[in-house]
């Protein structure tokens, strides 16, 4: 009887525990969902020149580490190089993420990914892929892009 009953309760523990852990999942998956659509906002935000967007997604203390120049950037820069892209009548075809890794820590998130861009400019097509480590910041209830670092393959 004693035994039926340590059995019971360790059951009921048991499911009690991984009901709980199923639904924390399920939150956090919600919560990178969101994330991952501000990630994506950004992106198609600087491709098509969205100063709005950018200017509420990428704060003015944001740093941009990635090729060409020497490599640092800040907003005034990232929002130059969109308004840049758009009077050269760049234009955006594809945009894909094909791995991403999002690894939380409070209020702040880190984005490992896989990146895979497509562009028109001056009526010429071209393919860009690499790799991004972005860090988001949840200010006010919506996440911010402050900081990334991206690489592109040969």
């Amino acid at each position: 009887m004693i035994v039926n009953c340590r059995l019971f309760r360790f059951l009921v523990i048991s499911l009690v525990t991984v009901s709980l852990c199923r639904g924390a999942l399920r939150a956090q998956k919600q919560d990178n969902a969101e994330l991952l659509q501000v990630r994506e906002a950004v992106w198609r935000a600087f491709f098509a020149n969205d100063t709005k967007t950018l200017a509420d997604l990428v704060p003015p203390e944001t740093i941009s580490l990635g090729p060409g120049k020497d490599g640092w950037e800040n907003q005034a820069d990232i929002l130059r190089d969109a308004a840049d892209f758009q009077a050269k009548g760049g234009k955006l075809i594809r945009l894909e993420f094909p791995r991403t890794e999002v690894r939380r820590y409070g209020d702040v998130a880190v984005t490992y990914s896989e990146f895979l861009y497509e562009i028109e400019l001056n009526g010429k097509r071209s393919v860009t892929t690499g790799r991004a480590m972005e860090v988001f910041v949840l200010r006010d209830g919506r996440w911010t892009n402050p900081g990334w670092h991206t690489d592109r393959e040969p």
